[in-house]
């Protein structure tokens, strides 16, 4: 019996991760249109150089790219490495979630919240921007989860916060998730008379409040600036310049159209996404940590 269970696992798990990487694909897609206001549905998939149609055997994630060896079949221009790296990212998140959680309610709903922060992440990353299409139906999607939690509470899902009721802890993360990075911008604009957090940070992180809670808004946060500083840091150090905020770049992987002139600029959302990730994965058992080993009192 327990072989039976250990082959479906790892069925389970493979499934996981290619249905992951098809996901990543159809982010692909997404990153490249939500930027430029075009539909994610049609027309199909082509080449962004040759205007091609791609036919379903060199669209397989991961797999196509090689085979072709990163050239367009037709034209054979360089296909962007940025296309495999998102189908990769999402197949092994997926397979993450499936690994931390199995087969329960939150599963699929941090599969999706997942792909959504991939998507969030490579949309900043090439548009510096955040897709309002993710951040505002997230945030109530983030507020119904507390409900299953509260229905369900074997569910998988994880609501952090003082309070013993799930909805009260999701709307507070929410308000506090986003109200601390809009008073930070608010501050930043005030005394460096320069933006400190994009509005798109703001409901990222209400979005990220709204699923996992206050404490994991303000964990998200801490996670975030210390990842991004260290990021920061090395780039610095490195004599790395990063143009500021343009826009919406021609290609996958190309730098913004008309850019300003270049400073030390970071998009903060893939910060985000980041230590969603991580506490959507850990942050139950990191919030425990603290408060139950580095707060405790010694032992006599």
């Amino acid at each position: 019996m327990d072989g039976n269970l250990q082959a479906l696992n790892a069925l389970l798990a493979v499934f996981s991760f290619v249905l992951g990487s098809l996901i990543g694909s159809f982010l692909n897609v997404c990153v490249y249109r939500l930027p430029r206001g075009l539909s994610v549905v049609k027309p199909r998939s082509k080449c962004p150089k040759c205007d091609n149609p791609i036919a379903w055997y060199d669209n397989i994630p991961v797999v196509s790219w090689l085979v072709l060896g990163a050239k367009c079949r037709q034209c054979g221009q360089p296909i962007s490495w940025q296309y495999p790296l998102v189908e990769a990212i999402t197949g092994v998140l997926f397979l993450l979630v499936f690994w931390r959680f199995g087969l329960v309610i939150a599963t699929p709903i941090y599969m999706l919240l997942s792909a959504a922060l991939v998507l969030v992440t490579f949309v900043d990353l090439t548009d510096w921007t955040i897709p309002d299409e993710v951040t505002l139906p997230g945030i109530p999607v983030g507020i119904a989860t507390s409900v299953l939690f509260m229905l369900y509470p074997k569910s998988g899902l994880a609501v952090m916060g003082p309070f013993e009721l799930p909805v009260f802890n999701s709307l507070l993360g929410a308000v506090v998730g986003g109200g601390v990075l809009y008073a930070l911008d608010k501050g930043a604009l005030l005394l460096l008379k320069k933006p400190g957090m994009g509005f798109g940070d703001v409901k990222l992180n209400a979005m990220l409040g709204a699923f996992f809670g206050l404490y994991g808004a303000i964990l998200i946060i801490v996670i975030a600036a210390f990842i991004g500083s260290f990021v920061g840091i090395l780039m610095i150090l490195a004599g790395k310049r990063q143009p500021a905020p343009g826009g919406p770049s021609d290609e996958a992987g190309e730098e913004p159209a008309d850019p300003p002139a270049p400073g030390h600029y970071l998009p903060f959302g893939p910060y985000l996404a980041l230590a969603g990730i991580i506490v959507m994965l850990a942050g139950p058992a990191i919030i425990d940590y603290y408060f139950n080993t580095l707060l405790a009192p010694p032992s006599l």
